[in-house]
Order: structure tokens, then sequence, then C-alpha cells
């Protein structure tokens, strides 16, 4: 099932950067913005709960279509290009094994546990 999943997220991966293929914006902002929906990690700093809502916020797939959407239906390229690359970074963190994330640990996501301790 483990790589079932992960092709299943590669295919993910693949939609995204054919979204992005699609915008008319050079392959320089896909590489220089693909891990900036890591920024929300910095919601960690303040606590678990908070974390967890800003993390799972820029890291949902639903978010990412949402705004790829939105940029398309209003010709907003800008936003065509943020819903791409959400929607790619979420994937390949995906394939890596980082889901969503629950408020009680990073450690804990809806993909299994994450870490060194996952037990």
């Amino acid at each position: 099932m483990n790589i079932q999943l992960k092709l299943e997220y590669a295919a993910f991966l693949a939609l995204g950067i054919l979204a992005f293929a699609h915008t008319e914006y050079s392959w320089w902002w896909f590489a220089g913005l693909f891990l900036a929906p890591d920024i929300s990690m910095l919601g960690y700093t303040v606590n678990n709960k908070v974390g967890a809502f800003c993390y799972n916020l820029f890291h949902h797939f639903g978010v990412a279509v949402a705004v790829y959407l939105i940029g398309t239906a209003l010709s907003l390229p800008y936003l065509q290009m943020a819903g791409a690359i959400l929607f790619s970074h979420s994937a390949f963190d995906r394939i890596l094994g980082y889901g969503l994330k629950y408020p009680d640990s990073f450690q804990n996501t809806h993909l299994g546990k994450i870490g060194k301790n996952k037990e």
C-alpha cells in the first residue's frame, strides 16, 4: 500500500508540474518557490496547535486547487502559479511521508508517525 500511495502522490506531483507549465512564469519561479510552503512551519514556534493549523493550511490539496482555480477564473497568473507550487510541494511532501499534522505533535501525521521515534 505504501508504494501505491507514493505512486499516487507522484502522479499528483506530475499534475502540479503540468499546471505550472500552463502558467506564463519561468521555471526558475517554480524551483525558487518550491520549498516556500515550509515557511508555514514557523507556526510551531507558537505551539503545536498553531503550527499544525499553519502547516496544514499550506499543505492541503484543497487549498492549492482553490488557489489555482481562483487564479484561473480571475485571470491572475500569480495565483495559478502559487496554486500549482502549493499542489506540487504538498504532493512531494506526501511522497516523502510527510502528511497533514495533528495538533498534538509535528511527528503525528495523517500518514502515520515521522521522525526517529515512530512508536
